[in-house]
């Protein structure tokens, strides 16, 4: 499942956006780690944050990530992750899919 919500699109006339998302993570009979919650974008940083926090007691991961973004031009930034909680996926191998 990728990690990019659907909703996700600029036109060429916008700006760069900053893509912000949180998923929440828990396990399946095999130990295997699925999406429960998301993902989902968010409006700031500080939103994804107070969401990740709030569904951290509810599942075995949570992690909330952005990145610039300009997808006319497919140019992402670097993610980074102001909220990590409990075990979630490489976030190298959720980019590469």
């Amino acid at each position: 499942m990728p990690l990019f919500p659907l909703r996700f699109l600029v036109l060429p006339s916008q700006k760069k956006r900053k893509l912000i998302v949180v998923v929440a993570f828990d396990r399946g009979n095999h130990g295997e780690l699925f999406p429960m919650y998301g993902p989902t974008d968010q409006q700031s940083e500080d939103r994804a944050i107070r969401t990740a926090k709030a569904l951290a007691s509810n599942h075995v991961g949570v992690i909330a990530w952005s990145l610039d973004a300009d997808p006319v031009v497919v140019d992402y930034g670097l993610p980074t992750t102001p909220f990590v909680n409990g075990d979630v996926p490489d976030m190298e191998v959720s980019f590469v899919r």
